[in-house]
This record gives C-alpha cells, structure tokens and sequence, in this order.
C-alpha cells in the first residue's frame, strides 16, 4: 500500500468498488430504520436502503455518527499494512459528529501521523477531496502536504441539487419545519446548496425541468476538474448529465465525469426523486 493511507466515511457516497480500487477505507456510518440498526454500505447496500426507503408504511430512517473505536481500528489496521501516515477526511463537522468521533479515535495515536479534515461538504464532496488525496499519495507526496493542498481545495467544492420536498431536510433536522413549509405551501421544486458545512436552500422554481435548467445554470460557471452527478431514485441521472456538460467552460474529459448514487448515510435527508451534482472546480479559476 501507498506509505500514506485514506480514509473517509459513507457519507462521501463512494461506491465501494471504486474505493477499493483507490485503496480507499470507508468507515460506515449508523443507519436505523425503526428498531432496526445498519452499517451504511457493510449490511445495507445503497440498492437495499433506497428498497426500505420507499417501502409502503417503512419506517423514516435516522443516522448516527460511528464511533471513535471504529476510527482507531481502521488507523490501526493502516499503519499495521505498513503506511507512515494516514490522512481522514469526513462529513462537515456542522452535519455530523462523525469527524468528532475520528478526532478521539485519532487521539489514541499521538506517537503516529494523523491527519483528520473536515471536508466541510458531503456526498462526493468528501469523495473527492479523498481521490485526490490518493493521486498525491501515489505521487509520493509528504502527508503534510497532502492534507495542506485537501484543506486548500475546499473552497472549489460546490453541491448542488434539486429535491422533489424539503420535508425530508426538516426530518433529519438539517432544516426547520418554517423553511419546508415554505416549500410545501407553494408546491415548488427547493434547490438546496451545501458550501462551507452550511446546508441553504438557494431557489425554488415550479417544475422538475426548470429545477434542472437553475441546476445547470449555477454549477457551470467556472472550469472544472471532476464533476459528480448525484441522484436518490426516480431521477434521471444520464440525461442531467448530458444537460450539463455541453456547459461547463473548457468542457470537461468524460473520464472526470461519474454518476453517483446517494446511499443510505445522506439519502435520508434528501429523499426519492432528488438530482444534482459536485463540481470540484479548477483551482485559481474563481471569478474575481
């Protein structure tokens, strides 16, 4: 293994496959569904989690951070396999008490390198702050380093995405019963952003396509490095996507380009029927 092990969480939403080929660990998160308990992506897949979600009369599912010993064990599991160093990145701090939990777990190796960063985003935010973790480390480069260039690149991560209701939101507590009302009251599509551990709802608009048209408009404004199409059942991913991309600035290599489903650690809090997407941005190319 690469002398700089990477950690993340499920609430990146990275297919399991696709982190193992990155040599990426994933540390679950806690589901529930009514007194039934889960690890997020280890005994619900995010096909199974979308089943239950959408189940007649299912239960609303909750999530929990996981705790501090499941850090220590995976840390442990890094540096007996031979890495020097690990760097963790997770969920905004703002979100979850999953990065307070990596930080205690962390604390029981201060004789070791361990570099735990709050992604300050969620979904393949955290996704792709953890890939190009690993790109540096397979480049060879100091974890030092790596966590300085992560920690800088924040700013370029954007989420958007368009819900079909806000009253999932409200559920999970991401956003008060006022702010759904709103939504409900006015039968409009929310298009919410997450930027800087911060959850908002930017605009409503009155149906799925001019959801879609506000989505394109306001992700494709500046070159991109990576693009992530994030979708929870009864969306359209492909045909976002191909809404998209003709717009980015300089275009962007299909190579860059993923189609992501959002398992049971967000789903939750978005519901059926949502679509949007993850940009990280060219670095320097923010408008001044």
């Amino acid at each position: 293994m690469s002398r700089v092990a990477v950690v993340t969480d499920s609430a990146s939403d990275m297919d399991p496959a696709r982190a193992a080929a990155l040599g990426i660990t994933i540390v679950p998160l806690i589901v529930n569904f009514g007194n039934e308990s889960f690890d997020a992506g280890v005994d619900l897949s995010t096909e199974d989690f979308w089943k239950r979600m959408t189940a007649p009369d299912a239960p609303f599912p909750t999530t929990a951070a996981c705790s501090p010993g499941d850090f220590q064990v995976v840390y442990q599991r890094a540096f007996d396999e031979g890495a020097e160093a690990v760097i963790s990145i997770h969920v905004a701090g703002t979100l979850s008490g999953t990065i307070k939990a990596a930080e205690v777990g962390a604390a029981m190796f201060r004789d070791r390198e361990v570099h735990v960063i709050d992604s300050t985003s969620a979904s393949m935010g955290e996704g792709m702050l953890a890939e190009l973790a690993v790109q540096m480390a397979n480049d060879g480069k100091a974890a030092s380093e790596i966590a300085e260039t992560v920690n800088g690149r924040r700013e370029d991560l954007q989420v958007y995405l368009a819900l079909e209701t806000l009253e999932y939101l409200k559920r999970g507590g991401r956003i008060s019963g006022a702010q759904a009302a709103i939504g409900t009251l006015l039968s409009v599509k929310p298009i919410i952003e997450i930027k800087d551990g911060k959850v908002e709802t930017t605009e409503r608009v009155r149906t799925r396509g001019k959801a879609r048209e506000k989505l394109v408009e306001l992700l494709a404004v500046r070159p991109m490095d990576r693009l992530s199409i994030l979708n929870t059942t009864q969306a359209d991913p492909q045909e976002f996507a191909e809404q998209l991309m003709p717009r980015i600035p300089g275009g962007i290599d299909r190579s860059k380009v993923t189609i992501d489903t959002v398992g049971p650690s967000v789903g939750p809090h978005l519901g059926p029927g949502c679509v949007g997407a993850v940009a990280l941005y060219t670095a320097g190319s923010r408008p001044r």
